[in-house]
């Protein structure tokens, strides 16, 4: 695997030599960097098939060189890079890449915005999210092209977790947002480099994981470093994008965005079912952690707590309050619709 700390040391002289971003050879070809927030190992599930298939069908006119986690640039620095146009695109969460829009925030994992992986196209797709999103994202100079679902975030700890009590004080390596939401628990959230958190795991600078469900700790190796799974969960799925910086984007042709957008289709599409199945058969035939679960009417503190801060969130800003309405109404809208949208 090669690593943030190797790449650098290995390509100093030649990004020296030629900007990263060169959009376009002598040869006519187009040439994109992207980099995902992704390690190897999910990267081969999460990205990997879209980008090969891309280049297989694009060829020599385009190519895109894919990048793992750190790799190019740490990933809170992803945006700005982006923006810069020193890396022509970018697979990640808006609240991972410190994006400096209104809608960072709900990126990642929201609290409880989502119960299900479909929820995040839904929101996207019917209920407005989109047009949010590519006016935000426009403002500075950079392409929303197009947001998926991933797994939901459950905690994977050393320690194992049966009540609101057994969370405080466990050092937690998760998403911003979640962090900020969790903290009220007594949790204390831990910003690493994603390469770094198993070995954190085995020297007890972290109790555990907040950052995915069953399918990556099993993925990346952090059932291996972790005794058990809470089945509890603050989201019931992860929301992330594919970006381009703009000028990149529109020179592009249009047939060449159209199949941009047909593969990132294509991996949201393997996400869903690699995740929905995944998530099932792990926890009925893993044989690395043992499930445990907070209490219903206990965890309900959280949901409820959940409720307050979606409302803190609104009233900094009205874009903010927009996307919450909209939040607001979906999860209303589906708990009228009952079985199978939402059980009681």
């Amino acid at each position: 695997m090669t690593t943030r700390r190797n790449f650098l040391k290995t390509t100093a002289l030649g990004a020296a030599a030629a900007p990263l971003a060169a959009p376009a050879l002598a040869s006519g070809k187009i040439t994109w960097r992207m980099q995902t927030y992704a390690g190897p190992a999910l990267a081969a599930h999460v990205i990997d098939p879209a980008i090969e298939m891309f280049n297989k069908i694009a060829g020599d006119r385009m190519q895109i060189e894919l990048f793992y986690a750190d790799q190019l640039v740490p990933t809170g620095e992803l945006f700005r890079a982006m923006q810069k146009g020193t890396i022509d695109a970018v697979q990640s969460d808006d609240d991972s890449m410190a994006s400096p829009t209104e809608v960072t925030v709900f990126g990642g994992y929201f609290p409880f915005a989502s119960r299900y992986s479909l929820d995040v196209p839904v929101l996207f797709n019917q209920y407005g999210l989109n047009e949010i999103w590519d006016a935000e994202y426009s403002k500075v100079g950079v392409k929303h092209i197009s947001a998926g679902a991933w797994d939901p975030c459950h905690f994977a700890t050393k320690d194992p977790i049966n009540s609101l009590e057994d969370l405080k004080g466990k050092r937690v390596f998760t998403f911003p947002t979640a962090g900020r939401f969790l903290s009220q628990f007594g949790v204390v959230p831990v910003t690493l480099p994603w390469e770094d958190i198993e070995v954190a795991m085995q020297t007890g600078e972290l109790d555990g994981v907040a950052w995915s469900g069953i399918t990556e700790d099993y993925t990346v190796g952090w059932a291996d470093v972790t005794n058990y799974f809470l089945t509890n969960n603050i989201s019931g799925a992860w929301a992330g994008s594919f970006f381009a910086n703009m000028d990149r984007w529109n020179e592009l042709p249009e047939d060449l965005q159209a199949l941009f957008r047909v593969c990132t289709d294509q991996s949201h599409y393997y996400r869903q079912w690699w995740y929905w199945g995944g998530e099932a058969s792990l926890r009925v035939n893993g044989d690395k952690m043992k499930l445990t679960s907070i209490p219903d009417a206990e965890w309900q503190q959280v949901e409820d707590a959940a409720v307050k801060f979606w409302d803190e969130i609104a009233a900094e800003s009205e874009t903010k309050a927009k996307v919450v309405e909209i939040f607001k109404k979906y999860n209303a809208d589906m708990a009228k619709a009952g079985r199978p949208y939402r059980y009681g």
